[in-house]
């Protein structure tokens, strides 16, 4: 009788050496960049992200990844926050086989969707690829620019899906938005916290359980979400949507098992209710998707980075995202403005919550048994 091994969900090595080795990463190319036009932007919040900053802080990954020697390194850096939460402990249960997803192709999509696909740094050839990340741009933005940053991260075992809002901004000022309607608050200004309905729905339904569950062969936990401004805001209404079993945005919508079971969830996969992680950049849970009251808290871990003194990112919105959610860790930059990190400080509190979600099956034989 062959002795199967326990497949355990481990960090990513490549993750954590990238940011281990930040120190030794200098810029390529000082005038590349990823510009959201500022006007589009509530209280006049830059959002633009400078690539080389990006290229500075994740150098190419290691040859020598190892799923036994993944380790996260310790810093001096006075703005970051670890908490120990973050990774609750696994139940043990009977051991089952999980077989491989196949990774992503496009024509697994509807046509009506616009996304780019960025496979895993190395590419695989085996086409199996344990993570998903989808990136939501901010308001005002494109797939395309954001898809600058997907190939940027060099993630290994890792396919990045870029998704582009689905509704283009009025008034010919270019880019997409995400909200059920263009609005603006007293100062005229376009409000970020717009309704995510549709949105939300087009995400969970069609992309993760239409896609990526039934067709490709992943489970929720194995999908991340790192969103931008606006897209941030979706991303953390997606996990509770896929919490909640499908509903728009409450956790008191959708739930049972009838709800579940349409989304590719059933009572005895439970566990499978959690993405893996979101990480939302300059937004908290939005007011918008507060309908419902919840007696159980998402166990999604979140990371919510800001700017010093965020007109987004307040203490109450902290208070109502961590409401919604168990594991919630905050970092605030030294400076104002809530865009992307600009230095290795800044994107240091990143990589280390990408490092301590990405699952990773290098070393692992072939038949292993995953435990859970």
């Amino acid at each position: 009788m062959q002795t199967t091994s326990c497949m355990t969900t481990v960090n990513s090595s490549a993750a954590a050496a990238a940011a281990q080795h930040m120190q030794d990463s200098q810029p390529t190319n000082p005038k590349a960049a990823i510009t959201c036009p500022p006007r589009l932007l509530p209280g006049g919040a830059d959002m633009s992200f400078p690539l080389q900053a990006l290229r500075a802080l994740l150098p190419s990954p290691p040859s020598n990844t190892s799923i036994n020697k993944t380790t996260i390194p310790q810093t001096t850096t006075s703005h970051k926050s670890q908490p120990t939460t973050h990774n609750p402990q696994p139940t043990m249960s009977t051991p089952t086989q999980t077989p491989h997803p196949r990774s992503p192709v496009q024509t697994d999509f509807p046509s009506h969707l616009t996304l780019t696909i960025t496979p895993p740094t190395p590419p695989s050839t085996s086409q199996k690829s344990p993570n998903i990340l989808l990136l939501l741009h901010g308001l005002g933005d494109t797939a395309a620019n954001f898809t600058a940053f997907a190939r940027a991260l060099h993630l290994p075992e890792t396919t990045i899906l870029t998704l582009q809002a689905p509704q283009p901004l009025p008034f010919d000022l270019g880019g997409y938005h995400w909200g059920d309607d263009v609005t603006f608050t007293p100062a005229g200004e376009l409000d970020m916290d717009a309704g995510f309905t549709r949105a939300v729905r087009l995400i969970v339904h069609e992309v993760i359980a239409g896609v990526l569950v039934r067709k490709c062969g992943y489970r929720w936990r194995d999908v991340l979400v790192f969103g931008l401004g606006q897209g941030g805001m979706v991303g953390l209404e997606v996990a509770a949507a896929a919490a909640a079993g499908g509903g728009s945005g409450g956790q008191g919508e959708g739930e049972g098992v009838g709800a579940g079971a349409a989304l590719g969830l059933s009572s005895s996969t439970e566990n499978d209710r959690w993405l893996a992680g979101v990480v939302s950049i300059g937004a908290p849970f939005p007011l918008s998707a507060v309908k419902n009251t919840t007696t159980q808290r998402n166990r999604t871990p979140v990371l919510v980075v800001a700017g010093r003194d965020s007109v987004a990112v307040t203490d109450s919105a902290v208070r109502r995202t961590k409401d919604w959610f168990e594991f919630v860790e905050v970092h605030r930059y030294a400076r104002r403005g809530d865009g992307m990190p600009r230095n290795r400080d800044e994107m240091l509190p990143v990589m280390q919550f990408l490092a301590r979600r990405l699952r990773s099956w290098k070393g692992v034989p072939e038949g292993s048994v995953e435990i859970s």
